[in-house]
């Protein structure tokens, strides 16, 4: 072999080597920044907030019994009539009630006979609801609807329509909530990382939980708590 044969070969040889090396480096780098996206840790953070219920929602239903027809319509209107005058004298608009239409019951048509037949054949039901954002007034005026019973007016407990306090306004609050969760999510990854000797670092992936809202207590339904657990993995670093 001559002297340019054998200094080509060593070139060559210097050039795989080094890609090699090279080539060795790099996938060496790449499983260490796999390893490295590997560590983090995955937390839950909490956050509530109690607010006041900005809707109220207060359906009156009132009913009449009797045998004939037209003058139970006739005073099922003017029951009607006595509630919204109630209404509208607490201070409420005409733009805030609204009626539904009568339900006629024929106690008749049910199959009772004989002396299973009830003295009246009929009953007659309606609903006036009030639907306010004056929560505080609404609630004031519950406490006064004995004021109809005294009037003669029949005020039934439907179980189907129920008075209901909302909250509408979660938009508003749901940044500062979520910003408020991941901050608790945080402290509870920082938490975990001390005890593994390990620093958090930036958030990996984040998932928003659902938010519920409920009642604060079975006495105050027109307060409500609002909550959203978000879950967040967070990169750990090496200390």
């Amino acid at each position: 072999m001559n002297q340019n044969s054998f200094s080509g070969a060593l070139a060559l040889g210097l050039l795989i080597g080094l890609g090699v090396a090279l080539a060795g480096f790099f996938v060496g780098q790449a499983l260490y920044e796999v390893k490295a996206s590997e560590r983090f840790v995955t937390v839950k953070g909490l956050a509530e907030r109690e607010v006041p219920a900005d809707l109220a929602i207060w359906p009156l239903t009132f009913n009449q019994t009797g045998n004939k027809l037209p003058a139970l319509y006739g005073r099922l209107e003017a029951d009607r009539e006595r509630i919204k005058a109630f209404l509208l004298g607490l201070g409420f608009s005409a733009e805030e009630l609204s009626a539904s239409p009568p339900r006629v019951t024929d106690y008749y048509a049910q199959g009772y006979t004989g002396s299973r037949l009830p003295p009246n054949r009929y009953k007659v039901e309606a609903s006036v609801t009030l639907t306010t954002s004056k929560v505080a007034a609404a609630k004031a005026a519950m406490g006064k609807s004995g004021d109809l019973v005294k009037q003669g007016i029949v005020l039934a407990h439907d179980y189907s329509s129920q008075t209901a306090f909302l909250f509408t306004a979660l938009n508003k609050i749901k940044p500062a909530m979520i910003a408020a969760a991941t901050k608790n999510a945080r402290a509870a990854a920082e938490q975990f990382a001390r005890d593994s000797g390990s620093v958090v670092g930036t958030i990996r992936r984040a998932r928003q939980g659902l938010f519920t809202i409920r009642n604060r207590d079975v006495n105050t339904p027109d307060k409500k708590i609002v909550r959203v657990v978000s879950t967040v993995d967070f990169f750990l670093d090496a200390n």
